[in-house]
């Protein structure tokens, strides 16, 4: 497919990752005045939303009118739902010890060290993972067969992680909330529904929704390996950076979680391995 607006999109950049930083500015003023840095967890979902409503705005008369609003309805209630789930959870919460971690190691004044290691940070990485949730608003219609089933195919993608990650999410809410979620050791580990065939499957669900979302930019080849970045990027913090890898390691001395991580598969879904 030819004729995609570069120079529209570049403008589309720019006033993008004005949207971002401007959502986490507001959430650093917030956390200031609250005295918490972890509700920075809550704009994270909420700055891919209005990323998404900035894109859809501007690329009318640019991108086909189906696919805008299909990306960004997929983009808005994947981060919504994610920011009001983790507004409920941390409701009457204190600091969440990994900032309490990130920002003792800070030298000079803590606000402008909180600023640019947590806000700033999270800003520009908001702006990079939704690079493909922009391109698609911008690849041009009208819509082909072939681009139909490409967003069918996107969107069951999408859907497919949604549930697993809103699935996995109340199952482990409604498991922290039942005292007697405890085996006879006493060890409290969840394992039961989702979790019993991997031990991240919101973490999996996510890496599913990005992935789904950047196959809605593959419409034109250019455009899909311009943004290949960006599901890579989410895949490696979901894996390697501040998910999976840093949970596990504040788990690793519950009790019953090493025989927990022996039986459960780390990421992808398989049946649970018989152990000793």
């Amino acid at each position: 497919m030819t004729g995609f607006p570069w120079g529209a999109f570049g403008v589309n950049l720019a006033v993008s990752a004005a949207a971002a930083l401007a959502v986490m500015l507001v959430t650093f003023g917030a956390a200031l005045a609250k005295g918490v840095h972890r509700i920075v967890d809550v704009a994270w979902g909420l700055g891919f939303t209005a990323v998404a409503a900035v894109t859809f705005a501007l690329s009318a008369g640019h991108g086909d009118p189906a696919a805008r609003l299909l990306v960004t309805a997929l983009t808005a209630v994947w981060g919504l739902r994610l920011s009001g789930h983790i507004a409920l959870r941390g409701r009457g919460h204190g600091e969440d010890p990994r900032y309490e971690r990130l920002l003792a190691r800070g030298r000079g004044d803590p606000r402008l060290y909180a600023l640019r290691t947590v806000y700033l940070l999270q800003g520009a990485l908001v702006w990079l993972v939704s690079l493909p949730v922009q391109a698609a608003q911008y690849v041009p219609g009208p819509l082909s067969g072939q681009r139909w089933a490409l967003l069918g195919a996107a969107t069951l993608v999408w859907l497919t992680g949604f549930v697993f990650e809103t699935v996995g999410d109340a199952q482990l809410a409604r498991f922290k909330a039942d005292p007697a979620a405890r085996d006879v050791t006493g060890a409290r580990v969840m394992d039961r529904g989702l979790w019993r065939w991997t031990r991240h499957p919101n973490y999996f669900g996510d890496f599913l929704v990005w992935w789904g979302l950047w196959l809605t930019a593959c419409g034109d080849v250019a455009v899909a390996a311009a943004t290949l970045v960006s599901p890579l990027v989410m895949s490696l913090l979901l894996t390697k950076g501040s998910g999976k890898r840093l949970l596990e390691r504040q788990l690793a001395d519950r009790p019953g979680y090493a025989a927990y991580r022996e039986r459960t598969s780390g990421f992808f879904p398989l049946p649970p391995r018989r152990t000793r």
